[in-house]
This record gives structure tokens, C-alpha cells and sequence, in this order.
């Protein structure tokens, strides 16, 4: 069987040859240029040399330990991740079976022939003298029916292999290789999306709690002073006017409760599915009075660092070259294909004969295929495939642009809220104060209760106005260090076995 294999190694020393030789047509990938100038440095970035976050989970600078676990849990538990590694394990299969295309395939194959045959079979009459005197006897020709059976057995090798001479199978895998970095780049973009969305709904959260605590601070100041209203009521100190309003207050505040309540418990289910849990609800927990820290800016760093920090603006230029690379594929196409064919195996009518060197039967044939006329089809799938090319350039330049603008507003707003915090804060100090000299007139009978109702109210109302300003201005710490693409936990490598042991029976994973 060697002697047999033997005779392919010339033909294998061709074939390395002419592979040596072989071209990729199409274009080569080049990055393009921007489609607009790259300033030196963000226009909003001020002239902060802050050295900001100096770890990759930026999270931890808000100093909370159940944040830290949260962003853990998420990355480990999400059903959105989840689903990005399994896409990725397809990209992969679909990569791998790309790729096989440039190899030799090698197969085999056994066979064992039985076939019955009925001939018809002349016998030839005779003539014989039979006994004294002299008989002859004759026997006259007749015909019969026979059936043959014939058994054959064979086992062969059989090899193909198609000459890139053209490069239409590189470009093939350059292009499959493309789509699996892009793959690996949108889910590190989902992994992006959902420690954002995890943090923003932690964030939401507790400015729900606080909200609802305000508001219960007002609900039981409004009883106080209803009760204060009533009592000078009863002593003929205060008008059925004030009482009424002061009654008013009262179930203004507490009709506020309920769509808080209601609208932290959607918080608390949304974050619960992005956990991978069931969406239950808890009841609002106390916040902390000093719960705000300002958090040191983040360095913005160079425009250009962000068409290598996204994963976003990453995943476009990847796909870019899988539409380049397929370029290649359509003008190879227009070319003529080479493929080598062989097989060699032993052929026996008998199976204990069968693997003898005299049994021994091989073959090798070289195919030569190339269109002659089609109609301009094969020319038209160029055509298909640079325009598909050139709206990529177009996506991948929107891609950047839009990254651009989500640092340059996210900075803006930085900037704005800050500075409208300060001026709350102030609103913050004064209405406090207005309050507590409205309340002591009204004790001394020298205000009316309608301006210390208005006190209360916008006491409150800028308590609650504090609340979403930081709010704000924690979620846009989000936003900033999502639209910079920088310092984010890597999700990890795909591993498939595990993606498998995880699903259910029925294959759902839930």
C-alpha cells in the first residue's frame, strides 16, 4: 500500500510548487483615511490633566463594594453575553469550515457488489447406437436458464484538492476571519451595553430611593403642619382657607408616593433581567445623607485612540475587510478553477484476495474549469461586491463620526451639569432657609400659611431637583467612559463546553 501512495508524491511536490506561486486578486485591505480631520485633542475636554481612573474597572471609583459584585454578576450571568458567545461559537464553525476549503480532502470508501444474472444456455443434442442390432438413439438440442452470480469487493482512498491559484480561497478565509473578529468585537460592545445599563439602573435605583424618602420627609412635615393648622383653627388663630390648604399639601405629597414606588420596582425588575434573575422587587432601602462624592474627571485622551479603544468603531473596520476580502472572492471567480482528483484502493472479486499488491488500483486526473460566456453574471457579483464595499466605507465613517460626537456631548454635559449642581445646591441652601423663616412668621401670626405651604414645597422640590442632578451626572460618568471605549473588563474567551453544560436539556439555558 505505501508503493501505492508513493506515486502521489510527485504530483504532491506539483502542488506545493504551483501553491508557491499562487496570487490573491482583489485589493489588499488598507485602513482608510477619516473622513474629516482628527483635531489634537477634544473640543469640550478642557485643559484637565486629571489622570482620572487607574484601573480598568473604572466602576470601583464610586467606592461601592455591592456595584463591584454587580458588574461581576452581570458579565457572568447575562443572558445578552450569553447569546454573543453562542453567536461567536457559530462565526467560529462557520470560520473552520471556511478554511477546510484550502486543504486536501481525504476520504474513503468500501463497497461490496453482488449481482445475479439469468442467461440462457444452448445444449448440444448428441447421437449414440444403443444395443444389438444397432439402435441410434439422438438427443436433440435444447436450451435452459442459468443463473450467474458474481461478487466483487472494493476499498479506495478517495483525495480532491482545488489549486488557489487565484486566491479566491484565501480570500474566502481572510474574509471568514474578518467576520470573526467582528463577532468578537460585538459582543465586547454587548458587554459594554449591559455594565452600562446594569450601572445605570443601580444608579436609578437608589435615586428612586432617595426621591421616595424625600418625599416621606415631606409627607410628614405636611401632617405636622396640618396638624399645627388645626390646632390655631380650633383657637380661632387660623381661616378654614389655610386649613384647606393645608390639607391640600398633605394629599398632593402622598399621591406623589405610589408612581415612585412603582416606578422603582420596575427599575428593580429590569436589573434583575439584566442579572439573569427573576424580576422581583425589594422594598426602597435608606440612603445615606452624603451619598454623592465628586468623582475626578476621566482623561479624555486623543481622538484618533478611539478608532482602536471601540469595540463599536473596531467591529466596522472588521467588517470592512470581509467586504473587502470578498472583492477578491467575486474577481476569482472569473478565473478559471484547477482541482486535482485521485483515489487509490484494491478491487477483488474475492474478498480474501482483496489487499494484494495485484489487486492494487489507483488514479489521478487534473480538472481545468474556467466560464466562457454567462452573461456578464460572474462580472455583475464584482460589481455587487465593491458597491457593498463602498457602503461599508460609508458605515464605518458614520461609525466614527458617531463616536466622536458621543465624547465630545458627553463631556458637554459633564461640564453643564456640574455647574448647574452648584447652582442647585445654592437653590438648595436658601429655599431651607426661606422655609424656616416662613414657618416662624406663620407661628408669630405674621405670614399667611399659603407662604409657608409655598416654602415647604419648593424645599422639597429642589431637594428632589438635587437628587436627579446627581443622577445625571453619575450616568453621564457612564456614558463618558462607554463613549471613550476604554478601561472595560474583558468578558473572557468563549468557551464552548461551558456554553453547552449551561443550556438545558431542551437547550433553552434557563
Amino acid at each position: 500500500m505505501l508503493r501505492g501512495w508513493a506515486r502521489f508524491l510527485p504530483a504532491a511536490a506539483m502542488v506545493l510548487v504551483v501553491l508557491s506561486g499562487c496570487a490573491r486578486v482583489g485589493p489588499d485591505y488598507r485602513r482608510p483615511d477619516p473622513v474629516v480631520p482628527i483635531p489634537s485633542s477634544f473640543e469640550q475636554a478642557g485643559s484637565s490633566r486629571s489622570t482620572g481612573s487607574s484601573t480598568d474597572r473604572w466602576w470601583e471609583d464610586f467606592g461601592n463594594p455591592e456595584l463591584n459584585r454587580l458588574v461581576d454578576d452581570v458579565l457572568s450571568n447575562n443572558l445578552d453575553m450569553k447569546l454573543a458567545a453562542a453567536r461567536i461559537l457559530e462565526i467560529q464553525g462557520q470560520f473552520r469550515r471556511t478554511r477546510a476549503d484550502r486543504f486536501p480532502s481525504l476520504g474513503y470508501q468500501a463497497t461490496r457488489k453482488q449481482q445475479h444474472q439469468t442467461v440462457e444456455t444452448v445444449i448440444p443434442g448428441s447421437i449414440e447406437a444403443v444395443g444389438p442390432p444397432s439402435f441410434i438413439k439422438v438427443t436433440p438440442s435444447r436450451s435452459e436458464d442459468m443463473t450467474l452470480e458474481v461478487h466483487s469487493y472494493s476499498l479506495a482512498a478517495p483525495v480532491s484538492f482545488e489549486i488557489d491559484m487565484w486566491g479566491r480561497l484565501a480570500r474566502a478565509e481572510e474574509a471568514a476571519r474578518a467576520d470573526l473578529l467582528k463577532a468578537e468585537e460585538n459582543r465586547r460592545t454587548v458587554a459594554q451595553s449591559v455594565v452600562a445599563e446594569a450601572i445605570g439602573a443601580y444608579l436609578e435605583i437608589e435615586s428612586y430611593e432617595r426621591r421616595i424618602e424625600i418625599t416621606g420627609k415631606s409627607i410628614d412635615n405636611f401632617r405636622r403642619g396640618l396638624a399645627l393648622v388645626e390646632r390655631r383653627y380650633e383657637r380661632g388663630l387660623a381661616t378654614l382657607l389655610s386649613l384647606k390648604q393645608a390639607r391640600r399639601a398633605l394629599a398632593q405629597a402622598e399621591a406623589s408616593l405610589p408612581p415612585l414606588r412603582q416606578e422603582l420596582g420596575l427599575a428593580q425588575q429590569k436589573l434583575a433581567v439584566l442579572l439573569g434573575r427573576y424580576p422581583k422587587t425589594s422594598p426602597p432601602r435608606r440612603q445615606p445623607e452624603d451619598y454623592f462624592r465628586r468623582l475626578a474627571p476621566v482623561p479624555a485622551g486623543l481622538p484618533s485612540e478611539l478608532l482602536l479603544r471601540r469595540p463599536d468603531v473596531r467591529s466596522a473596520e472588521a467588517s470592512l475587510r470581509s467586504l473587502n476580502a470578498l472583492i477578491g472572492v467575486a474577481k476569482a471567480s472569473r478565473f478559471p478553477s484547477i482541482s486535482l482528483t485521485g483515489g487509490f484502493g484494491y478491487s477483488s472479486n474475492e474478498l480474501d484476495r482483496l489487499v494484494r499488491p495485484k489487486s492494487e488500483l489507483w488514479n489521478l486526473s487534473l480538472n481545468l474549469a474556467g466560464p466562457i460566456f454567462n452573461a456578464g453574471k460572474l462580472e455583475a457579483g464584482q460589481r455587487m461586491a465593491e458597491a457593498r464595499y463602498r457602503q461599508g466605507l460609508v458605515e464605518y465613517a458614520k461609525q466614527v463620526l458617531t463616536a466622536f460626537r458621543e465624547v465630545e456631548g458627553a463631556l458637554l454635559r459633564r461640564r453643564e451639569q456640574i455647574e448647574r449642581r452648584e447652582r442647585i445646591v445654592t437653590f438648595l441652601d436658601e429655599a431651607r432657609a426661606t422655609q424656616n423663616m416662613a414657618e416662624t412668621r406663620y407661628e408669630r401670626g405674621l405670614e399667611s400659611y399659603l407662604d409657608v405651604l409655598e416654602a415647604q414645597q419648593t424645599r422639597y422640590q429642589a431637594e428632589e431637583s438635587l437628587v436627579l442632578a446627581d443622577l445625571a451626572i453619575l450616568t453621564n460618568r457612564v456614558t463618558l467612559h462607554r463613549a471613550l471605549g476604554g478601561g472595560w473588563a474583558d468578558p473572557g474567551p468563549v468557551d464552548s463546553d461551558r456554553t453547552t453544560d449551561e443550556s438545558g436539556p431542551d437547550g433553552s439555558g434557563i
